[in-house]
Order: structure tokens, then sequence, then C-alpha cells
């Protein structure tokens, strides 16, 4: 099996030196930079498996190079124990969240179950309905040939719809299998998070594509 690679964005040398020897420890390559601006440039000339961003970084904050990595995931180390912080950076990209001082077994715990995702078998990585894909892997979305700009949120209930083109989901289904990709919705927001995503998809291609089943859920539009 390949090494994998796992890039550390951190400017603090001595945290930085402890996980890249944990991380060796167990059979990872580790690569490092120590700003915004030298992340982004070791990114766009090699891509890891997986990126540890801390947030508190000189020149170009986390917040800032997170929405521009594609297709990695991104555990983000952080002092910052706000949930709202946490919630805003989940739909923000990042594929996890993990509060600094951390637990060793822990961090390499979160590792490993982003690898385990990464890993499962998937015969496709796009999704298809009508106009409509959905790319698993780099969460791209279109519809009618246009991107489409999608939160965290949005994008995991037009993934489940997708993945289940002819089924009606209950409000209850979609809550339950949304909530690990996705903290923030509860039943109270969902009605306007599926506006939301309906109201962007349609902006796009000209086309409602979700169908409301009135006292059940929500389904794809037959002609999605």
């Amino acid at each position: 099996m390949q090494m994998k690679t796992i890039a550390i964005i951190d400017d603090d040398i001595h945290i930085g030196d402890a996980l890249s020897e944990i991380l060796e420890n167990e059979g990872y390559a580790v690569t490092r930079a120590y700003s915004g601006t030298e992340a982004l440039y070791l990114l766009s000339q090699n891509k890891p498996d997986l990126i540890l961003l801390d947030l508190m970084l000189p020149g170009l904050p986390g917040e800032e190079v997170l929405p521009r990595i594609k297709g990695i995931p991104v555990i983000v180390l952080s002092a910052k124990v706000d949930v709202q912080d946490k919630v805003n950076l989940l739909l923000g990209g990042a594929a996890d969240y993990i509060s600094k001082p951390f637990d060793t077994a822990e961090l390499l715990a979160r590792i490993a179950v982003q690898f385990r995702k990464a890993e499962k078998p998937d015969s496709s990585s796009v999704l298809t309905a009508g106009d409509l894909t959905l790319d698993t892997v780099t969460f791209d979305v279109t519809a009618g040939g246009q991107s489409v700009k999608l939160t965290r949120t949005e994008y995991a209930i037009l993934k489940l719809l997708m993945t289940n083109p002819k089924q009606t989901i209950s409000k209850g289904a979609l809550l339950d299998h949304i909530s690990l990709d996705t903290p923030d919705c509860t039943e109270r927001s969902l009605k306007q998070h599926i506006s939301n995503l309906r109201r962007k998809l349609s902006e796009a291609s000209g086309t409602d594509h979700i169908e409301t089943v009135w006292g059940i859920g929500f389904k794809l539009a037959e002609k999605s």
C-alpha cells in the first residue's frame, strides 16, 4: 500500500515537530508549511492525501486557506472552541475539527476515519440526474451546465436525494442521514436549507429540481 502523505500547515514549530514525529512513527509521510501563502504554494506543487490546518497563520489565515483547498480532506486544528466557529468551518469545507490541546490517540483516530472514507469502494465519484451533476470527490455541483456553490448542508441534502433519485425521503430520514456530514441542520432549519438549495439550482438551470411531497418529505423532481 502506498504511503499516505499528510501536510501540516502550522506556524508553531514545536507543535509541527511533535506532529511530524507522531505521524512518521505511524507510517505517514509528512510535508509542512508555516504560513497560509506557503501552504497554497505547497499545494500547487504537491497534493497530499490529508491536511492538518491551523487557523492562526501569519499572512493568510487558515479560514481563507480552507476554501481554496479542493478534493483533499482537511482536519482543522485550533484553540478556538466556540460552537459557531466549528459550524462555520465545517460548512466552509473542513472534513473535521479538533480543538487544541488535543489527544494524540484521538487525532490519529480522526485521521484514520478520513482515510477509511476515501477508500470506500465507489463505482463512480460523479452522480447525475438529468442536468444535475455532483462530484463526491471534488464536491463540485453543476445544474444546467452551470457551477453551483452550495453550503455543506445543501450539498449533503442534494447528495442524498441524488443517491435515491426515485425515492421520497422523509424529513426524519434526511436529518438522520446527513447528521454525520453536517452538524448545523435541525428539523426547524431543514425547510430553509432546502428552500435555499432549490433556489440556487433553479437560478442556475431555470428548473425546479426538488419536489415537496406534502406530509412525507422531499424527492428529486421527475424531470430533474
